[in-house]
């Protein structure tokens, strides 16, 4: 075997190993246009109003007319999920006859 090519050994970090196309490669700022080929895939998206933990047995009773208590208070922010990753906190508010969400917060992800 030849040395004339040396890889990095594991844990060692050479800011000078990243292949050229990377370092070399232009930052230009994105914008919504370069998601055009995008545009057209389906999300999931849910808002979560509260959550409640039972037995079985309790879900099974319930019925209709049934209060069902939330681990949220009356005013407190819902979380607003996009294909089950929490994106955004908002408020409801009724548009018309029907329920919406005004985004309040934008959750930065990981």
């Amino acid at each position: 075997m030849s040395d004339d090519f040396n890889l990095p050994q594991l844990g060692e970090t050479d800011a000078n190993f990243a292949p050229e196309s990377i370092r070399d490669a232009p930052t230009t700022p994105k914008s919504a246009a370069d998601l055009e080929q995008l545009f057209d895939v389906p999300v999931m998206v849910s808002a979560v109003l509260g959550a409640a933990r039972m037995p079985i047995g309790d879900l099974l009773r319930l019925g209709p007319g049934t209060v069902l208590e939330l681990d949220r208070k009356v005013g407190e922010a819902i979380d607003v999920y996009v294909n089950n990753r929490l994106v955004a906190r908002g408020e409801v508010v009724l548009v018309e006859d029907r329920l919406g969400v005004t985004m309040t917060e934008i959750v930065k992800g990981e």
